[in-house]
């Protein structure tokens, strides 16, 4: 599974994600479909995107019986690049940012950072997209050296977003280059073209294979990648002939921010596709309701590892390992979707495939985070389970994880697909 790593790697944002996974299913025979055209009416193997979003499907001979979705989310908590993002202090030049997401602010510090992201550019007959990636680490935000800050070792260490996390840009704010002509120049277009961006700061190290055993790896965006990319390299290999509902992969945009977006699952963006689907198929709007009455919804997104330094974080009859098998998500007030009847079908696939389970409820005492399952779940009224990967330092610059649980998160999402009862 050492190639989900250099899908991670391929793709420093959701753009870069999109485009990884669909040349990914185009490869294996997918059609790349255009939202604007009618959707094929013959069976087969198909994928749109839209901007930091994709969803594939495989639809089988027949009658649309139900859909099985699988639900990820392209994006990450990171450092988005302002509008007018050039800015100086003591003589530096450097480049304002806004949060996005629940970043863990320390994680970013110290970091070789580059810039990614997508380019809206005018040309002749209307406005392109261009990605871009700069790998050279052009940015930089030092921490605050101990002896100007006495307090962190008892107090610990208190980030202001505003003042404390702007990037390092060059070491003189006079007579050099532009942003503007920097990101002109890897897109290969002139300056002037350029009318608007979605650029991101991400760390440049390369994923790791790590520990005693080269058992775990060390990458930036883990969560929640690595579900986009178990998803799209299982749904690749899905043989159309095991598949009686039509296999979905529906990748979001915006999970990280609420999900409140056109292409996140909060809106109508796969809701409008699976429709679009079944009208292919020749079904009308009632039997498309009753396909959905047939469906599930797989939210797969990263799950807590128990954190050896802070057991006491977690629900103590609730231990979760790396590389103990995918992650069952329980919680009592939906913030996780999953439930008896969801949880019971999982468990008997899983069961099937001889994969390992775990069950991971939080702490009482502690706010519990949330997927695009809920949402999912609210949007399609389709029953839904969410499982993930187990990770450690979930929503950090470089997050931690297990090698094995790729390769079960994959045969998992491959067995859910290929079964005939919801």
């Amino acid at each position: 599974m050492h190639e989900i790593l250099s899908d991670i790697e391929a793709s420093p944002t959701p753009y870069h994600a999109v485009n990884r996974a669909c040349s990914l299913l185009v490869g294996a025979g997918f059609t790349l479909l255009d939202l604007s055209l009618p959707f094929p009416s013959p069976p087969g193997k198909y994928v749109i995107t839209s901007g930091g979003a994709l969803i594939a499907w495989v639809r089988p001979e027949g009658p649309p019986s139900g859909y099985c979705i699988v639900g990820a989310h392209t994006d990450s908590p990171n450092l988005r690049v302002r509008v007018n993002a050039e800015t100086t202090s003591a003589g530096w030049a450097q480049i304002g940012v806004e949060v996005y997401g629940g970043a863990l602010y320390n994680s970013w510090l110290d970091r070789d950072l580059g810039l990614a992201g997508r380019v809206m550019v005018r040309r002749e007959g209307g406005i392109a997209d261009v990605l871009v990636a700069d790998r050279e680490p052009i940015l930089r935000i030092p921490q605050l050296a101990i002896h100007l800050d006495r307090d962190v070792r008892e107090k610990g260490l208190l980030l202001d977003p505003q003042r404390h996390l702007t990037p390092l840009w060059a070491s003189s704010a006079s007579d050099g280059p532009s942003l503007r002509s920097r990101v002109a120049a890897l897109a290969g277009i002139d300056p002037d073209t350029i009318l608007a961006w979605d650029l991101m700061a991400f760390d440049t190290q390369p994923p790791a294979v790590v520990g005693r055993d080269r058992d775990l790896f060390a990458s930036a965006r883990i969560d929640n990648q690595v579900s986009c990319f178990t998803g799209v390299r299982a749904l690749a290999a899905l043989d159309p002939a095991s598949v009686s509902r039509t296999a979905v992969l529906a990748l979001y945009d915006h999970e990280e921010v609420g999900s409140t977006s056109s292409t996140g699952a909060a809106g109508g963006f796969l809701g409008n596709v699976l429709e679009r689907i079944s009208s292919s198929a020749g079904a009308d709007r009632s039997e498309h309701l009753r396909a959905l009455a047939g469906s599930v919804i797989v939210s797969a997104d990263g799950a807590h590892a128990t954190h050896p330094n802070y057991a006491d974080r977690h629900e103590p009859s609730h231990h979760i390992a790396i590389n103990g098998g995918v992650v069952i998500k329980r919680n009592a007030n939906q913030r996780y979707a999953t439930d008896g009847a969801s949880e019971a079908w999982f468990r008997s696939i899983a069961a099937d495939a001889g994969l390992s389970v775990q069950t991971y409820l939080h702490r009482n005492d502690l706010p519990c985070g949330s997927t695009i399952g809920p949402l999912s779940a609210a949007e399609l009224a389709v029953p839904t389970i969410d499982i993930g990967a187990p990770m450690l330092a979930m929503h950090s610059a470089r997050e931690t994880a297990g090698l094995s649980d790729l390769s079960d998160l994959v045969t998992t999402l491959s067995a859910c697909w290929a079964s005939a009862v919801a």
